[in-house]
């Protein structure tokens, strides 16, 4: 976690609502870091559902392990979450510790192993010690209460600069629902599914196969249109809990994803998704500057989306944008290697709503001193107008420096 907040970081942060239902509480194990919280615990309700997608790595931790196991059984009752050990490529070990984790975690809760959830972030390949929650989630059950999300979201953090929380409060029926989420995440980020870390808590009725729903779909042009450094982790979790709570106050039961009455939650539900997925680029490691690509014009949306990852995930490219240099051949480039339909001399660019290139060429009103300008901005807008079809896409990353570097080269030590 570092001492110095990200310059993009949002400047309003919100007031994150009780969620009935929910109760929250951190404290210092001792994981990996000294003198910071790095254990949370999400205690919810009887009758809580879950949901869940997870890394398509092919190294999967134990705990991503642990929660695919889990998820047929739809009910939730509590969540832990560790940082500074990834428990990943551990082995039997690791095995072992979710288990000893998720039988202390529900002896503290009061529930079954397989209402227990586990994720945990930060060094791959180094054993947890999973007795140092021992006596730590009795302490947390007995001391959880509502409402103290930056606390939670903060326990979660590794090198991020900042906590990443967003609410939205909607209508479900006649009944106000509220949709709170936290995430975690600056570097190995493109995701392939969610984020690194990232969890959604709601006190609308949703059945689990609502909930699942809405993640298969809300994570498509969010936290999967993301990328910071083309790296996927072996831990990346995204899970969501509805409690259930609001029928009490009117809302009505939701048990088909095609319920009509679903239409302003699904789209509320999106916009927390949206907001934390931005959030994760903005605190990129090292990043300066939150980098928006845009593809319009390509043969089909899969196309564009290819296009638009190979632009964002160009370390020629990110280093340019650090450089405050629009170096539109760099953008040329990535989209001629991406493998998709391109046809040069259609191809336009754009950096920040000035047109560089056109018809294959550099457009003829290219003034660099203009460009250079807006090029200081913090956030960089690169437009490609492919001129083939109606596919289209946005994708989000940042730039590269050299604090990545700095980040990346000494993580462990």
């Amino acid at each position: 976690m570092s001492t110095a907040i990200s310059p993009l970081a949002p400047t309003d942060v919100p007031d994150m609502p009780v969620i009935p239902g929910v109760k929250l509480a951190t404290a210092a194990a001792g994981i990996r870091y000294k003198g910071r919280t790095d254990v949370l615990l999400a205690v919810m309700d009887k009758g809580t559902t879950v949901a869940g997608v997870f890394t398509k790595s092919k190294c999967p931790s134990a705990p991503v392990e642990w929660c695919r196991a889990k998820l047929a059984k739809g009910a939730a009752r509590a969540l832990v979450v560790n940082s500074g050990n990834a428990n990943a490529f551990t082995g039997k070990t690791g095995k072992s510790s979710t288990a000893l984790t998720a039988q202390i975690a529900a002896k503290a809760v009061g529930c079954s192993t397989n209402e227990v959830y586990l994720a945990s972030t930060g060094v791959i390949g180094e054993p947890l010690d999973a007795t140092k929650f021992d006596g730590v989630l009795a302490t947390l059950s007995e001391s959880a209460v509502p409402g103290d999300w930056m606390a939670a979201a903060k326990a979660i953090m590794t090198t991020d600069t900042f906590p990443k929380v967003a609410t939205r409060t909607v209508k479900l029926g006649k009944a106000k629902v509220t949709i709170n989420g936290m995430a975690k995440g600056a570097g190995m980020i493109m995701p392939d599914m969610a984020t690194m870390l990232s969890f959604v808590f709601t006190d609308a009725p949703l059945s689990s196969s609502v909930l699942q729903s809405l993640l298969k779909s809300g994570v498509e042009d969010t936290f999967n249109a993301l990328t910071i450094d083309s790296d996927t982790s072996t831990s990346d979790t995204l899970l969501a809990f509805a409690t259930g709570a609001a029928a009490a106050t009117g809302a009505p039961k939701i048990s088909r994803a095609g319920d009509p009455r679903l239409k302003a939650f699904t789209k509320a539900f999106h916009a927390v998704l949206a907001d934390l997925s931005e959030q994760v680029a903005r605190d990129g490691e090292g990043a300066r500057k939150l980098v928006e690509i845009i593809v319009d014009g390509a043969t089909t949306k899969a196309s564009a989306r290819k296009i638009a990852m190979s632009v964002a995930n160009s370390p020629l490219v990110k280093t340019a944008i650090a450089g405050e240099d629009a170096n539109w051949g760099r953008v040329v480039m990535a989209v001629g290697k991406a493998g998709e339909p391109a046809n040069r001399d259609k191809l336009s660019i754009s950096f920040n709503g000035i047109r560089v290139a056109r018809s294959g060429a550099r457009d003829p009103s290219y003034n660099e001193a203009e460009v250079s300008e807006v090029m200081k901005n913090p956030k960089i807008q690169i437009k490609i107008a492919l001129g083939l079809g109606k596919g289209r896409d946005r994708v989000l990353t940042c730039d590269l420096t050299k604090e990545y570097v700095a980040i990346n080269g000494d993580y462990r030590s």
